[in-house]
């Protein structure tokens, strides 16, 4: 079976200058935000994930987000246009990281704008959160790119957070699982798991039962632990401070190979 494949992207010296849409402003330690990512990293690797780094954007206080660059269905990434403006010199470094690895690159155009955040894969359905930073356009290029690849699209709104994956992921049973006050509705999902921290609410799947997860989620940490599955902590406060989370700092290449 191929090693899965992550592109990751080091915090830069402005990464304490990075926009916050739903909290307050927090000051961030930029030593201790680049000791949490390597640690992030090292959880990749150390769960057999092959990590490339993407060229650094030190003017781009938000590049360390790198999921926010791209959506990668089979072996096509569609290239984002970031909601933010500042944040669309993010994408070039992003692009040739991806093609190296072999990927074939579409882009979204204007007056698209999509946010790779935006975007929850379950199987073939790609959910896409329709808010703040992903708007209709974006919407209909994603279908457009990936539905005549096998995925079925299905928009939904977001509203109280930065983006959908801010608000729900999904276990790998395919569950979505979400903090009830910051998702607009719970209903437009099958099959919907309430969990008791905001933080919660976001996982990467790491093969087979293994789930990242932030440390400041320990009550959820034990519901999926209760459910059979084996939560790996890692401490990204630093990150949280920029409404960040576990899926923020890569962009998941599972596909690339199917």
């Amino acid at each position: 079976m191929p090693t899965p494949q992550a592109l990751v992207r080091r915090p830069g010296p402005r990464l304490a200058e990075g926009l916050v849409t739903h909290i307050d402003r927090r000051p961030v330690d930029p030593a201790r935000a680049l000791r949490q990512w390597e640690a992030y990293r090292g959880a990749l690797h150390d769960h057999g994930w092959h990590t490339t780094e993407v060229a650094p954007a030190d003017d781009c206080p938000d590049a360390v987000f790198v999921e926010d660059t791209m959506v990668v269905f089979r072996n096509v990434a569609l290239l984002a246009r970031p909601g933010a403006a500042q944040r669309r010199p993010e994408t070039a470094d992003a692009r040739a990281a991806v093609v190296a690895l072999g990927c074939s690159v579409n882009e979204i155009r204007p007056p698209g704008t999509l946010d790779g955040g935006d975007i929850l894969k379950i199987g073939d359905t790609v959910y896409v959160g329709r808010g703040g930073r992903t708007n209709a356009d974006g919407v209909r290029q994603l279908r457009a790119a990936f539905e005549p690849l096998g995925a079925r699209v299905v928009a939904v709104p977001v509203s109280r957070v930065l983006h959908l994956k801010s608000a729900v992921t999904a276990l790998p049973d395919g569950t979505v699982i979400g903090y009830p006050p910051l998702v607009d509705d719970p209903t437009l999902f099958p099959r919907f798991l309430p969990v008791p921290e905001e933080a919660g609410a976001h996982v990467v799947l790491l093969g087979g039962d293994r789930l990242l997860m932030a440390a400041s989620a320990p009550r959820s940490a034990e519901l999926f632990a209760d459910l059979g599955y084996q939560p790996v902590v890692v401490d990204i406060g630093e990150f949280e401070k920029l409404e960040g989370c576990v899926t923020c700092l890569s962009v998941r290449l599972r596909d690339l190979y199917a």
